[in-house]
Order: structure tokens, then sequence, then C-alpha cells
């Protein structure tokens, strides 16, 4: 312990150093805005940037390419809560209750809840890989196929009941979602399926993004049109204000979520060591826990403090886990940690367990540029809050166009196909009408992002078992991952079912209660 600190303390002073701060300053504050601009993100960020790293030793290059990362993770939420459109797929869960939020007049309390849960998510997760990084590392290494499809199982059940009580109408969105994310090409025969007659563009599948910003940016602005229009013309988002006191009454109402900030840190960081898992699971499988643990569930998708929390806390948590497994196994836990992976190559760093004896100073002035990127991007993600209300208050007239030119620059950016422009417009009608027939939003765009996950997982573990299913079972960290799994599962359904004879036990007895009952007949 007393050596990991001196070394701690050491990547401090590397990382205080005028040129390396300087350089987490500026990552920090250009990833706030790549993340806010839709279909850009971390990944397409770090990669356009990279190349600049060369005019600075490796050391510094790193810290950058990290801030930026970090800012990212930050700026994500800031589009998802004042327009609605998911800045990231990290941030698509901040969508469901950061946008309501900010249609009520609270974008402040929002956007300090993102900025703060972030904080805590950031810290959290940089003390546990401070400190546990080789035990943790071993942990990720043992996760094969059967374990990642259990994680998998139970991300889709934590889910399961963010539909409401009508269950059906949550897993027919769920059934739409997988089956989206089977269109394109077979992991295994190569074959096209679902490409709908051989259309091209349909071979390299469908983006989660170009969903995602379909269904909550073109649908929520069709929605919000419509809204518009009944309030004869009137802004429903003109009540954003920002106050001293309105940011301390918010800092104090972020107290009581401290659970939740809690659980979504831990689990986060857990999910983003596992390789290729990355932040988008882990921030949607906190937003489902955090709504089955909240004392008010029924608040979650109206406006919940909570629901922006726990994602954010999740998603800031395994952007820093993901960073394990790159630096300690070589094994990229994101497409952003990749790409930091070929940087580090081409610097000279091999990663790997010997990085930490060979190249002492790299991984400790590392380690210590997080925790100043997670004080520099909370900073100033709070001090850009009044900016970002301000955008709230343009009148609709203006900021409706903005929006739909936002969601074509996101439905073109991830492939640059004007196919996937296209598709992202028929799932904005798509998403309108299913907010219309009242059908839940959430399943259908969590199982397109969790099925190209799942789908490969479940097909190795059948291939290693020659399909005997109790592999999912008899292995000791997916056996009670599994069983975690179905209970969550099939628990909102027995909830239903039992609230349902409850009913209809009560319903003759209250009618025979009734007054002057007896004298009837």
């Amino acid at each position: 312990m007393g050596e990991i600190i001196n070394l701690l303390l050491d990547g401090f002073t590397i990382a205080f150093q005028p040129l390396n701060l300087g350089l987490i300053l500026i990552g920090c504050t250009i990833g706030l805005f790549i993340g806010a601009m839709p279909g850009l993100g971390s990944v397409n960020g770090v990669a356009i940037l990279l190349p600049l790293t060369f005019l600075v030793p490796p050391t510094g290059a790193i810290m950058f390419l990290a801030a930026i990362y970090y800012g990212a993770m930050y700026g994500g939420a800031i589009s998802s809560i004042m327009l609605g459109i998911p800045g990231a797929s990290t941030a698509v869960a901040t969508t469901f209750d950061g946008r309501p939020l900010a249609k009520q007049g609270m974008a402040d309390k929002a956007l300090t809840a993102a900025a703060v849960a972030s904080f805590v998510g950031g810290t959290i997760s940089v003390v546990l890989f401070t400190f546990f990084a080789p035990p943790l590392a071993h942990v990720a290494l043992v996760f094969g196929a059967p374990e990642e499809f259990s994680l998998m199982m139970l991300a889709f059940a934590t889910f399961v009941g963010l539909g409401g009580d009508d269950i059906w109408k949550t897993l027919f969105s769920i059934a739409i979602g997988l089956v989206l994310a089977a269109v394109g090409l077979d992991i295994v025969s190569g074959e096209p399926r679902l490409v709908f007659g051989g259309i091209t563009g349909f071979m390299h599948g469908i983006n989660f993004l170009v969903l995602a910003i379909g269904i909550y940016g073109i649908g929520e602005m069709l929605w919000t049109i419509e809204e518009h229009t009944k309030a004869g013309g009137k802004s429903m988002l003109s009540e954003a204000t920002i106050t001293w006191q309105r940011t301390v009454a918010n800092l104090k109402e972020l107290l009581g979520t401290w659970k939740t900030a809690l659980m979504g840190s831990f689990l986060g960081y857990f999910v983003g060591i596992l390789p290729a898992a990355g932040a988008t699971p882990g921030s949607l499988m906190a937003y489902g826990i955090g709504k089955q643990i909240s004392a008010k569930p029924d608040d979650f998708g109206k406006g919940a403090v909570d629901g922006v929390v726990a994602p954010e806390a999740a998603n800031n948590a395994a952007s820093t886990g993901s960073m394990l497994p790159m630096l300690t196994l070589g094994i990229p836990g994101s497409p952003t940690t990749a790409i930091l992976l070929g940087g580090m190559v081409i610097w000279g760093l091999e990663p790997g367990p010997r990085l930490f004896t060979d190249h002492k100073e790299f991984v400790w002035g590392l380690i210590a540029s997080l925790y100043a990127a997670n004080f520099f991007a909370v900073i100033l993600n709070i001090l850009f809050i009044p900016a970002f209300i301000w955008v709230l208050k343009l009148p609709f007239t203006i900021l409706a166009p903005i929006i739909f030119i936002l969601c074509l620059i996101g439905g073109y950016a991830p492939t640059q196909d004007l196919h996937d422009v296209w598709l992202m417009l028929l799932f904005g009608i798509v998403g309108y009408l299913m907010r219309k027939l009242d059908y839940p939003l959430a399943p259908a765009v969590l199982a397109i992002v969790l099925g190209p996950l799942a789908e490969p997982a479940l097909r190795q573990s059948l291939l290693i078992s020659s399909g005997d299913m109790s592999i999912f079972f008899t292995r000791p960290y997916s056996g009670p991952i599994m069983i975690a799994a179905l209970i969550l599962l099939f628990l909102p359904v027995l909830q239903i079912l039992i609230r349902r004879i409850r009913g209809s036990r009560q319903s003759p007895a209250s009618s025979d209660d009734t007054p002057g009952s007896e004298w009837q007949g």
C-alpha cells in the first residue's frame, strides 16, 4: 500500500508538469464538446486527434487522449439532456430521464446531476484502478464467452421492467430490437441475413447511433412539434433557468442519490474491465438496476434524478475500467481504448504486465492524470451549464431546424453512408408512432446495443459445449450471474400476476360491500 501511494505521488509530479497539465485541460475541453456533438463521440474524437499527439512526448500524448476520452464521457450527457439526442451510445440511457427533466424546466438539475455523478463514478473507478489493478485484470481474463453471455442476460433482465406494467409491449420492443441487431452478415457463416432484398446498405448492419438518434432525435422532435402546436405555439422549454439558490438546492437533492451513484460506479467499472464490453452496456444495466432498487420506480422515464445519476456514474466508471485490460493485458476494453492501444504501440510502449515495471513513470503519470482530468471535467461541465441553459431558451422555430441538422450529421458521421440517413428518418417516424401508441422505446434501443454482444457470446459458448446449455450454469462465474438474471427476468412477471390475482379476489368482495347491496335482488 505504501509503495503504491509513493508511486502515485511520483505520478502526480509528472501529471502536474505545466505541459502535461495544459494538455489535460485542453483535452477535457475538447472532449466535452466532442461528446456533446451527436455522431462524433470519444472514438472519432480520439482517432481524429491522434496524429496531433506526435508533436509531444508519449506520456503527454496519452494523457491528452485520455483527457479527451474523459471529457467526451461527460459531454455525451449534454445533448441527451438539452436536445434529446444521445451524443454517444454511452449516453442514451441519460436521455430517458434527462430529457423529461429539461422539458419540465429543470435542465440545470439534470446537468448538475450528470456532472456530479460522472465525477463520483470517475473518482471511484480511478481509486479502484490505482489499488486493485492486478487482481481485477485477472478476473477480466477469466471471463470467457459463457460469462459474457450471462452478463448480457443480466443486462436484458434489468430492463424488462423498463416498459412499465405492460410486459408484453416491453417484450415486443425487445424482440424488434433483437431483430434489427441481427441485420447484416452472419458472424459464423458470413451469409447475408435480413438485408431486405439485397440492399447493400444493410450489409454493414444497423448502426446503433442511427437508431438512437432517429428514435430520440427525430422522433422526439416530431412529438415536440405536435405538443408545441397544441400549446398554441408557446415554447415549452422557456422556463429553464439557473440561479445560485437552485444550484445549491440541486446539490442538496443529489445527496439523496448516493446509493444509486455507488451502484452505478462499481457496476460500470466492473463491466468496463471486461474485454469488448465498454461503457454502453454498463450504463444501460445501471439504469435498469437503478429503477429496480429505487423507492419511486414509477418516476423513471418521467424525470427521475436517479435515472440520470445511475447511467452517468456507470459510463464514466466504465471508461476508466476499460483502460485496465488495455494496460495490464494488452486487450482493449472499448473501441476508444483500442485506438489508445494503437497509439501506445506506435510510441514504442508495449502493453502488458511488464508495462508496470518497465515504464513506471508512464503508467503512474497516466493514472495521476485521470484524477486531474476527472477534476477538470466536472469543473468545466458545471461552469458551462449557463451556456447550455441558454440553448433551451432559443425559440422553438430556431431550435427545431438545429436539432434536425444535428440529427442528419449524427446519422451520417458513423458510416458516412446516405443509406443510414434515410434509415434514421424512418426510425424517427417509427419512434414517434411507438410513442403515440404507448410502446416503450427504451427496451428496443437497448436490445440493439446488447444483441451484437450477446449473439457471438452465445454461439461461441454453444460451440465450446457442443450445444449443451448447462455450460451457463456449471461455470463458477457464469452460473451465479445467469441465476440472478433469470430471477430478475421473471420477477416483474410474477409481481404482475400476484397483483392481478389480488385484484380479482378483492373485486367481488368490494361489489358485495356497496351500500344497499343486501337490498338488491
